[in-house]
């Protein structure tokens, strides 16, 4: 397990994340991207329940903000799938395997691959020393990064989709399953984000703003995030744990 310096935490409160080499083995992400591979094979979803996800705000409100499936998947495992990959009647326009965005949102109670990983030691030893008491698991995914497919995801900050008390009190970890380079769209951060608002706060919380993209179209201060397979990522954004 990789060893957490005072050092590290100090740096971890000033920018709102932390990044970790090698806090999984390769054998654990193995573990986990063969589960998923198995689970994606007995998938059925039908038509009408499959939704398309985007982080855009007005797809968002159109898509996930009209269907039961995806408001309503908060204690299951589900499907969520990229754009452009069905035609009007929920048919694939492409092999199921590769029309996947997410799965979610609690793999973490539900799977035993999954499960084992979210509450192990490190990670909850991890969790006391970024300063968590009692925390509870609000929510688990897995993001596919599809090849060539798929909209953007739009810088956002994860806590203002999830309602806590007191407001923002959430951490999330973010695992590469495989080696997340510039060149394929890794993690991106703007340091101490956390600290301000967000553009459109849902709920007033201080969260770290992120994205995944490869050519990021924003602000100077933000820095990429690169991670080789295995490292870990933890933001002061949500209790989850997130992995591509």
């Amino acid at each position: 397990m990789a060893v957490v310096t005072q050092h590290q935490i100090q740096k971890f409160y000033e920018d709102g994340f932390l990044v970790l080499e090698h806090f999984f083995t390769a054998e654990e992400c193995d573990s986990m991207r063969s589960q998923i591979q198995r689970i994606v094979e007995e998938m059925e979803v039908p038509p009408h329940c499959r939704t398309q996800f985007s982080t855009r705000e007005d797809e968002q409100l159109q898509a996930q903000g009209s269907s039961d499936y995806f408001l309503t998947s908060g204690d299951k495992i589900r499907f969520f799938f990229e754009k452009g990959v069905l035609d009007e009647k929920g048919n694939f326009l492409v092999p199921k395997e590769r029309s996947i965005s997410k799965i979610g949102h609690a793999l973490h109670a539900h799977d035993p691959v999954f499960k084992q990983i979210t509450h192990s030691p490190k990670v909850q030893e991890l969790g006391r020393k970024l300063g968590l008491e009692r925390p509870v698991v609000v929510q688990s995914m897995y993001i596919f990064k599809q090849p060539g497919i798929g909209g953007e995801v739009t810088p956002h900050q994860d806590a203002t989709f999830l309602h806590t008390e007191p407001l923002g009190r959430v951490l999330g970890f973010w695992i590469a399953l495989e080696d997340a380079r510039l060149e394929n769209g890794c993690l991106w951060f703007i340091p101490g984000s956390h600290t301000g608002w967000s553009e459109r706060p849902r709920a007033p919380c201080l969260v770290c703003t992120l994205w995944d993209q490869s050519q990021p179209t924003t602000t100077a201060a933000s820095c990429p995030c690169p991670r080789a397979k295995g490292g870990s990522s933890s933001s002061t954004v949500k209790l989850s744990t997130r992995v591509t």
